[in-house]
């Protein structure tokens, strides 16, 4: 065979596996795009910053991180950890000062990536990262208990003060049934679904989230249910700013910005890790690790590009990253088609999205909970040493009660402070 039939071979092989790993990038982008829709929407509103600003940073965020950032598979955007953070801070501060905190946010993150603190995440133990994790899915949940009973808000910035304010306002006024009956049926679809796709293989990479969205959206519409809607999106001027400084003072700004840029890194990092963890299974000796400190580089860049364009801060998600995985994604372009299929979304269906009810975000966002806190992860972490349970329970109990930040400096001191008692006691028995 001649030299020239043998570069011809070549050249046809390179454009196949070119054009078969572009496929698997836009299935998986695509996918990740639907699941991540009605997530933005319900972060954006739970955060206070509105479901605009959470299309904003899915989309802007999504792209930056996906081109700049150090793994080839993350999906950052709005995540619930993030709106644990931001709700007090929004409350505080206001939708003006965001854009100023973020920014500094992302800087400090951009930072932390030039000085390679990268690689200090590794110190965290498994047991204050998983009871980290319980707090968060319990946090989400109680987030939206306003949306659910479609009532006011509690006062206050602590979870569980406004949990317990937004009940106090439900029971001083006639239950709500139709909001209470559309998270329900949502969660029914929801689990429906993913049941029906675990035996039908053809429905596997339709995510149970979109159908749940669509279903009880085209429902709620057919039957004039009296639901409250997120109304229409204000694309026309979707990615607006505004660079008039607010009035805060510079402790306030610089003490949000480091708790936000302290979550920011350490969830984006542990999602690169859980992602490193998920290809290596998929991949075998073809997998290639995150860059922890382009990472950090890459997520403060997405903070700061969606700060500026009218989102939130921003980070890895976990959940979205591992449906990009698990939907065949070979190349972080799936990632940065994800942000395109959003701003397709966002620009062409404004409308249909306005129509969706705040109650069936609430029903997606219960979903996501429960998959966050995973049962079967909680049943094996309950399993574990004594001391690896009691800094497990203490970080989650730490997080609902206080806050992320410090719910993992609290459960750090708890598992060296049990791992010690646990030498002690083994060397006193020897």
């Amino acid at each position: 065979m001649s030299g020239g039939e043998w570069e011809t071979l070549g050249n046809k092989r390179t454009l196949t596996d070119f054009f078969t790993t572009l496929r698997f990038d836009l299935v998986a982008g695509s996918t990740v795009a639907i699941v991540a829709l009605p997530l933005a929407l319900g972060f954006g509103v739970t955060s206070g910053a509105g479901a605009a600003s959470g299309l904003v940073t899915a989309i802007v965020a999504g792209f930056v991180a996906g081109l700049l950032g150090g793994s080839n598979f993350q999906v950052s955007g709005p995540t619930g950890a993030m709106v644990v953070v931001l709700f007090p801070i929004i409350a505080q501060v206001g939708t003006s000062g965001l854009l100023v905190v973020g920014v500094v946010a992302g800087l400090l993150i951009v930072l932390s990536g030039l000085f390679k603190l990268g690689r200090f995440v590794e110190l965290v133990p498994w047991s204050v990262m998983e009871g980290f994790t319980l707090g968060i899915a319990v946090v989400i949940a109680l987030q939206q208990l306003p949306l659910i009973l479609e009532i006011t808000r509690g006062e206050g910035t602590e979870t569980l003060l406004v949990a317990w304010g937004t009940i106090q306002n439900a029971a001083a006024e006639p239950l709500h049934w139709w909001p209470l009956a559309v998270v329900t049926l949502t969660l029914t679809v929801k689990i429906g679904w993913s049941l029906l796709r675990n035996r039908i293989p053809a429905l596997a990479s339709i995510p149970a989230s979109g159908i749940a969205v669509v279903v009880m959206t085209m429902a709620t519409w057919a039957f004039a249910l009296p639901v409250q809607k997120i109304g229409a999106l204000p694309t026309s001027n979707l990615f607006t700013w505004d660079l008039s400084w607010p009035d805060l003072g510079l402790g306030t700004i610089l003490y949000s910005a480091v708790v936000i840029a302290a979550l920011g890194s350490i969830e984006s990092l542990l999602s690169a890790r859980v992602a490193d963890a998920m290809v290596k299974r998929r991949d075998g000796e073809l997998f290639q690790p995150h860059r922890p400190n382009r990472e950090l580089m890459g997520q403060g860049l997405a903070t700061i590009a969606a700060s500026l364009l009218g989102g939130m801060p921003a980070t890895g998600a976990i959940a979205r990253t591992a449906v990009n995985v698990h939907s065949g994604a070979r190349t972080r372009m799936a990632t940065v088609i994800h942000s395109l299929v959003l701003l397709v979304f966002v620009t062409s269906v404004g409308f249909v999205v306005g129509q969706i009810p705040t109650a069936v975000l609430a029903g997606v966002l219960l979903g996501a909970s429960w998959r966050i806190a995973n049962p079967v992860s909680i049943m094996e972490n309950l399993r574990t040493t004594w001391s690896e349970r009691v800094s497990y329970l203490a970080t989650a109990l730490a997080v609902v009660t206080i806050d992320l930040i410090w719910g993992i400096a609290i459960g750090i001191v708890v598992h060296i402070v049990m791992s010690k008692m646990t030498t002690w006691r083994e060397r006193d028995s020897l």
